[in-house]
């Protein structure tokens, strides 16, 4: 038998924890409420409904929060994770845990959207659901239906490739970066979800911002050739079409100046450097995928 882990972070969450934990208690051998820095009762009554609590001493956001959670389930076979405001239906754990359990997959995204729009999404929450997914997936090399779900499950193998760099909500994208990256097979389940809580914390556009910003940010590692080389080739491009331009109406009398066509040399030159940075990382990255490749034979 498998031992299974159900992870929460929770964060104020005094309303809905009791109920969440009694609820994942059902489903999972062991209950960990992840405590990030929480002002009111979540600890006190976590305890009570038997979770086991481990505490960050201040808010330090969800990434730290999971990366507490996961050090702490180190001796599980299969790691669980949920939000703690209630938004989650702990009926679909089993559904979750299936596709590990039965070895067709690593990892188990629950998608709130794997058979289509979601009715009750928000729109405004749909569109930036929407920019998300695909930036996500473009980065990742992915095709998941949503890359922002807190609801997933791991197989224990899984854990030693999540860094947790990103301390707030973008660790949900970079976890399905890093997982996708090292070759482990993703499957999704459609999961239902309550949007007549109060899930949210922060601002959704300011916090849908703030993910794209991090995940743009991370391409630069996992895309160097879309993030650096497709840069400095339009750069070059344009560089050397308006320098002959300048150069031509410099010959021709139109211009008495040489200094448009300087900056266009200096634009290309530029475009050529940025272009070969990313031919550079990009081989660089193929040598340490193989280097690892052959150590893990």
């Amino acid at each position: 038998m498998q031992q299974v882990t159900a992870i929460i972070p929770a964060y104020n969450e005094q309303i809905s924890i009791g109920s969440m934990v009694l609820k994942t208690k059902q489903y999972v051998d062991r209950v960990i409420v992840v405590d990030d820095g929480s002002t009111d009762k979540t600890v006190e009554i976590s305890q009570l409904a038997g979770a086991e609590v481990v505490s960050n001493p201040t808010n330090m956001g969800k990434g730290v929060a999971l990366k507490t959670g996961f050090n702490a389930a180190v001796d599980s076979d299969i790691i669980v994770t949920l939000d703690g405001d209630g938004q989650h239906h702990t009926s679909d754990i089993p559904k979750i845990l299936k596709p590990i359990i039965d070895g067709e997959a690593d990892i188990v995204n629950g998608s709130r959207y794997l058979n289509g729009k979601e009715e009750n999404t928000p729109a405004y929450r749909r569109v930036g659901q929407t920019v998300l997914d695909k930036a996500t997936n473009f980065n990742a090399r992915s095709n998941i239906t949503d890359s922002q779900s807190g609801f997933r499950a791991f197989a224990a193998h899984t854990l030693p490739v999540f860094r947790f760099e990103q301390t707030g909500y973008g660790i949900e994208s970079e976890m399905i970066t890093e997982a996708s990256n090292a070759g482990f097979t993703i499957k999704e389940v459609e999961i239902g979800v309550r949007y007549d809580v109060n899930s949210s914390k922060v601002n959704p556009v300011s916090h849908g911002v703030g993910v794209l910003i991090k995940v743009l940010q991370d391409m630069e590692f996992n895309r160097p050739l879309y993030y650096f080389t497709f840069p400095g080739l339009i750069m070059i491009i344009i560089g050397l079409l308006s320098g002959m331009l300048f150069f031509a109406q410099y010959l021709g009398g139109g211009s008495h100046s040489l200094a448009p066509t300087t900056l266009a040399a200096l634009l290309t030159v530029f475009g050529t450097f940025i272009a070969f940075t990313g031919i550079i990382l990009h081989s660089m990255g193929r040598m340490i995928d193989k280097t690892l490749a052959n150590k893990s034979k």
